[in-house]
């Protein structure tokens, strides 16, 4: 017996708080899969108006065979909060190079935010931490007691 196939669309964006527009990315994105961008929109940037405009804020949009779509956000990259944490621009290139440092307890902060994803949900707080650490260590942002 054939498995019947799922015909739902997966679409992945990463959007800015507040700043979705039917232009590119997301326009064409939802367009191609028959979904109005303008709906898309509106409803994110209403579930969007309490963070700082144009925070990077990933999205998985599920659209169905009859062109309705249901969308989960989720919270900000872990190196994007890095970077602000540490008030640089960017990462270091190399990731061997130190471009900024950061207290335990910024980490500690970003690991609380990152426990809201629905990924995270079932792991411990200190897993997150070290996920963390070594993704400021590849970034090139030193992590200070």
């Amino acid at each position: 017996m054939a498995k019947p196939k799922n015909l739902n669309h997966l679409v992945k964006l990463i959007v800015g708080a507040g700043q979705a527009s039917p232009q590119p990315p997301v326009g064409p994105a939802l367009g191609s899969k028959g979904v109005k961008a303008i709906d898309f929109c509106k409803d994110f940037n209403a579930r969007t108006a309490h963070y700082i405009p144009g925070v990077p804020i990933p999205c998985k949009v599920t659209v169905r065979p009859d062109r309705s779509f249901v969308y989960e956000m989720k919270s900000p990259p872990t190196t994007w909060l890095l970077v602000q944490a540490a008030g640089v621009e960017k990462g270091a290139p190399d990731g061997k190079t130190t471009v900024g440092t950061i207290s335990l307890k910024h980490v500690y902060e970003i690991a609380k935010i990152k426990k809201t994803d629905d990924k995270h949900k079932e792991k411990h707080l200190e897993s997150i931490v070290k996920s963390i650490l070594g993704t400021a260590k590849s970034c090139g942002i030193a992590v200070v007691p």
